[in-house]
């Protein structure tokens, strides 16, 4: 009996013994007259349990057969035991076509003493308010993570996330670094175009820790790497965040995927990044449909994505190289020849996205060839071979060697005395 009940068999219980009237009886539990007289019959007929209802103790007739229960809990035991209750009955309703409530699922785990995965109790923060428009700020940042469980090698998600919308971009890299970062932003200007500003955090991709040069002191400018130069050229503000905390919303993200889509990855028997890659393309559409939110402006504050060569000339790693006499430069190890006459003393080197390596003075590109073999300095000449010479004796007949024994006799003669 519920405390309801109880409450209402007191005031019965009052009218039966007529110490108020029914029609006051029926005020005071708010039903009709009608319904208090038949609840008094069956209290005399039954007793106190006559004020229980009915159906107590019986098999609803909107109860889910035992045999889907059966093979809920053995597909949960099976497939789904380390999903949270929400996603399992997502995939049981998509997949297996068994439709019923996180809650009921719930309910059946405690009841066959089924483990399961439980939300952990969070932490107050302080919530900050979002950005009013689409494009606005734009938050960034790589996951390494053991994204296929061991199927394939370990691999690092580039994610990205509108601040105002929770509108997700991402795609999988092998590393986290330059050419992975300026991939990933041509592909989202591509598809959205160029954000406001970004989020970032402080890893040597985002920002330089060098020592300032010579030149950049004079100049009063600090060092920067190679995406903050690309950022800089498209006008993008980059903020650096001071902690792991103060970019959340990314760090949930990450969170979330590292709940979800691995185990939709482990299901399609996913193991390489390219198969990844094409998985995304289906799966963060409608992710965003589901979780992406309206902006509190309708404003759209995404810049019109440029060309694709311009892309290129930006998103881009540069340096500079001195142009020797011979019209040569150095860069990665190796030497290249420029084919065309300039006056230029420094010029550009571009590595692009695609490999491909570009030489350019004051925006033109240069022609120029690879020297694979380095010439030497200068080229030794081969050694004279001498033939052996024989010792030449000259005859005694010789006028070198009459002269030279008479002149030895005149010497060897003894001088005649006074």
């Amino acid at each position: 009996m519920s405390r309801q009940e109880a409450k209402r068999l007191y005031i019965i219980h009052q009218a039966m013994d007529q110490k108020i009237t029914q029609s006051e009886a029926a005020t005071l539990i708010d039903l009709s007259d009608r319904q208090i007289r038949r609840m008094i019959k069956r209290i005399r007929k039954e007793g106190n349990e006559g004020i229980c209802h009915r159906s107590r103790g019986m098999i609803s007739n909107h109860r889910i057969p035992k045999k889907i229960k059966n093979k809920t809990l053995k597909l949960f035991r099976e497939q789904y035991k380390d999903f949270n209750l929400v996603h399992a009955t997502e995939k049981l309703s998509e997949v297996h076509g068994i439709t019923l409530s996180d809650e009921t699922l719930r309910l059946w785990l405690n009841e066959a003493e089924i483990p399961y995965k439980k939300r952990k109790v969070k932490k107050h923060r302080q919530r900050r308010e979002r950005r009013a428009h689409f494009g606005e700020l734009v938050q960034i940042d790589g996951s390494h993570h053991d994204w296929f469980e061991g199927r394939g090698p370990v691999c690092v998600f580039m994610g990205y996330i509108d601040d105002a919308t929770n509108t997700v971009h991402g795609r999988f890299y092998d590393y986290e670094g330059t050419m992975p970062a300026m991939d990933s932003m041509k592909r989202y200007i591509k598809r959205y175009g160029i954000p406001k500003s970004v989020y970032l955090d402080k890893h040597t991709t985002y920002k330089s820790w060098a020592e300032p040069t010579i030149e950049e002191q004079l100049n009063d400018q600090k060092p920067m790497s190679h995406f903050q130069k690309s950022l800089v050229a498209l006008a993008i503000e980059a903020i650096h965040a001071n902690s792991p905390q103060a970019k959340g919303r990314v760090e949930r993200l990450f969170k979330t995927l590292q709940d979800r889509m691995v185990r939709e990855m482990r299901l399609q028997g996913i193991k390489n990044v390219t198969d990844a890659n094409e998985f995304l393309t289906t799966y963060l559409p409608k992710y965003n449909r589901r979780f992406a939110k309206p902006a509190a402006s309708e404003a759209d504050l995404h810049r019109p994505s440029l060309h694709s060569r311009e892309l290129d000339r930006i998103l881009c790693i540069k340096e500079e190289r001195t142009v020797k006499n011979d019209f040569t430069i150095a860069y990665n190890c190796s030497l290249y020849q420029i084919e065309q006459a300039t006056r230029a003393k420094k010029v550009t080197v571009e590595e692009r996205l695609d490999g491909s390596l570009h030489i350019t003075y004051k925006g033109q590109e240069l022609r120029y060839r690879e020297i694979t073999k380095k010439p030497t300095e200068g080229t030794p000449e081969s050694p004279l071979l001498l033939r052996e010479r024989k010792l030449w004796i000259p005859p005694a007949d010789h006028p070198w060697k009459t002269l030279f024994l008479s002149k030895r006799r005149r010497k060897e003669q003894p001088i005649a005395a006074p």
